[in-house]
């Protein structure tokens, strides 16, 4: 857990999580400059699937499994965590998600997929209702939401949480993290950052179980 390649599952997104509704007013959300895509691999219930929702509230566009995206991509064949560095990327070309289930990952087709500016996502707790709690378990909504975070759109990561009546605890679960990750300068003081709190995390609880005990 305190290196990048121990972390290499935190991209794929579980497209089982709660899309329980929000009440947010969608009339004042800032306009989205930039294309923010999924392939969608039609693993889960499309009732409880948060890029699903995103797409009827028109907030994605759902991409054919051999279409090509030229933005960062948030996949498990990624070589570097995201950064603040991808900025550029995320404003010019977007922010694309493999939006399947943790239970099917093996015979999902994720590397035939090849794209340019593939990430994966530093360690971050889950928010959702299926894996509130879980370390790296996101979802479709909370990985895209934390790209856009990191990379400068904090405005527009709520705005996307807010579609959904747990979403901003995702931030409040996160923040502390969040705010580290988005002052980083590139992928390598974030994986850095990723290892001292995992590391301070750790530390921490067993100071509170010997001091339980």
């Amino acid at each position: 857990m305190s290196t990048l390649e121990q972390n290499l599952d935190n991209l794929t997104v579980d497209s089982s999580s709660n899309d329980n509704s929000s009440s947010s007013d969608e009339s004042s959300d800032e306009e989205v400059s930039f294309p923010v895509a999924m392939w969608d691999f039609n693993q889960c219930d499309p009732k409880k699937c948060s890029g699903r929702k995103l797409a009827r509230l028109k907030l994605i566009k759902t991409l054919k499994v051999k279409q090509k995206f030229s933005g960062i991509v948030l996949t498990p064949t990624g070589v570097k965590c995201v950064s603040p560095a991808d900025r550029d990327v995320v404003s010019n070309k977007g922010i694309a998600v493999v939006d399947c289930s943790w239970a099917r990952i093996d015979e999902t087709p994720i590397a035939a997929l090849k794209p340019q500016h593939g990430r994966l996502l530093p360690f971050l707790v889950a928010a959702n209702p299926i894996n509130y709690g879980r370390p790296c378990q996101l979802s479709c909504v909370e990985a895209i939401a934390a790209t856009m975070y990191i990379t400068g759109y904090k405005t527009i990561a709520k705005q996307y949480l807010n579609k959904f009546s747990w979403g901003h605890s995702f931030i409040e679960l996160n923040k502390d993290i969040l705010e580290i990750y988005s002052n980083c300068s590139d992928s390598q003081s974030v994986v850095f950052q990723q290892n001292k709190y995992i590391e301070e995390q750790q530390k921490q609880q067993e100071l509170d179980k010997n001091g339980k005990s």
